[in-house]
């Protein structure tokens, strides 16, 4: 009997919400392509130029962005780059280790904010981290890969920690361990090698996440109404 028939089977993706599923198909699904093609498995002697091509067509840039606040015109093309750079890697380690984080950190958002709440929280993350890049920078490198709207999951499940530990009367302040961490990690590795400004992004989804929990989280908007209405 296969393992389909055994009662205590379970497909692994059965164990993860389905819009974690969906978002890992489509960054998977995209890298898959573009690895296979600079491995000349598909798409012949042209596919070495697609993942340079994908970064110039749905990329963020922050100087199209300075271009599009100085003449006042927001075409609906570019502003999708808000959403698609995410999807979009410069390796397949680069992707990997996104996606691997983007696994883990929606499951848990999604099971404990919801499905919806966590696809808000991942897409409005990678929306805040490239606005306040683009704002803040004048950088002309490209912005591309999950990693913004991963730190805005981060910083949601920093939320869910830091709320459990005033519940029980823990130090509040370990909820930020996993993000001083990674910062930390980015720090040292900035020793050694140039790391770029991709850091700022990243830093502002997390910030962004961590404010969005408070409308996402489980009971913290009907709390927030509450307190509106004693005033």
């Amino acid at each position: 009997m296969s393992d389909q028939h055994d009662p205590d089977f379970e497909p692994p993706f059965n164990k993860l919400p389905f819009i974690v599923v969906i978002l890992f198909l489509i960054a998977g699904g995209i890298e898959l392509a573009l690895s296979a093609g600079e491995a000349g498995l598909v798409g012949g002697p042209s596919a070495i130029g697609w993942r340079l091509g994908l970064v110039r067509d749905w990329g963020f840039s922050g100087d199209l962005f300075d271009a599009m606040l100085a003449q006042r015109y927001f075409p609906p093309e570019h502003l999708a780059r808000f959403i698609t750079y995410p999807f979009i890697h410069l390796s397949f380690t680069h992707a990997l280790i996104a996606i691997v984080l983007m696994l883990a950190l929606g499951k848990l958002c999604a099971e404990v904010m919801g499905q919806f709440a966590m696809l808000a929280l991942f897409v409005c993350s990678g929306i805040g981290g490239a606005l306040i890049y683009a704002l803040v920078l004048d950088d002309p490198v490209w912005l591309v890969g999950a990693y913004p709207p991963v730190y805005g999951l981060i910083g949601g499940y920093s939320f869910l920690m830091w709320r459990k530990l005033a519940a029980s009367g823990g130090k509040q302040m370990e909820a930020f361990t996993l993000i001083a961490m990674l910062m930390g990690l980015q720090l040292v590795w900035s020793l050694f090698s140039s790391v770029g400004y991709g850091w700022v992004a990243e830093l502002s989804g997390f910030v962004c996440g961590f404010v969005l929990s408070f409308l996402f989280a489980p009971g913290e908007w009907a709390r927030i109404l509450g307190k509106l209405r004693q005033r």
